[in-house]
């Protein structure tokens, strides 16, 4: 299950994060997660700049990025920035959750709440989006999203087989039109796709 992608490509931190056991675990605290998702949105920040826009102080943000780069999920960008102002971004890649069938319970929590609190930031961003006024963007931009649902019966090998072949499709596409964070006129944009067998709370299991 991939959680989450990188913006802001850098070769010499290029590869995929897999998340399971200690790593797992390590992420397994919601600001931890939303430091990485802003990093993801808006590129490098300093503890001070990503500190106001998680609503802590620049001492919690700098503690869990350096729990972060411990695990290699962030780096320090150590040619940028002066006397005590750190710059960190995210290193290159997707982060995939790697939830086999069989785990410890601890691992399975991790799962989860890892889960809930990276869907809990798209959900937001989402609802911000469908919640503002369209008429105050440029044309380009009002009219460029799209937000749509599609259902289908799948057996589990064509559900898994669809998946992996639509998150290549996904990630070629990303890299042919993905633009440089500092090319005129581009901002930071979010690209969602769900696929889930749906559960129905009115039948037994």
């Amino acid at each position: 299950m991939t959680a989450d992608s990188q913006p802001e490509p850098s070769p010499a931190q290029d590869g995929e994060h897999v998340l399971e056991g200690p790593v797992l675990k390590a992420l397994a605290h919601p600001l931890r997660v939303q430091l990485l998702q802003v990093l993801s949105q808006y590129g490098p920040q300093t503890a001070s700049s990503i500190g106001k826009r998680v609503g802590e102080s620049s001492g919690a943000t700098s503690y869990h990025l350096r729990q972060l780069a411990r695990h290699g999920l962030v780096r320090e960008i150590t040619d940028r920035g002066s006397g005590r102002e750190r710059w960190w971004e995210r290193t290159r890649g997707a982060l995939t959750i790697n939830a086999p069938t069989k785990q410890d319970p601890a691992v399975r929590e991790a799962v989860r709440q890892v889960s809930r609190t990276f869907e809990r930031g798209r959900a937001e961003l989402l609802a911000t989006f469908m919640e503002s006024d369209l008429s105050a963007m440029p044309p380009e931009w009002a009219e460029a999203p799209m937000i749509s649902t599609f259902n289908a019966h799948f057996t589990a090998d064509q559900l898994e087989a669809f998946t992996r072949d639509m998150e290549t499709v996904l990630r070629e596409k990303l890299e042919t039109y993905r633009s440089d964070p500092k090319t005129p006129g581009a901002r930071p944009v979010q690209l969602h796709f769900n696929a889930f067998p749906l559960i129905d709370t009115q039948e037994p299991t």
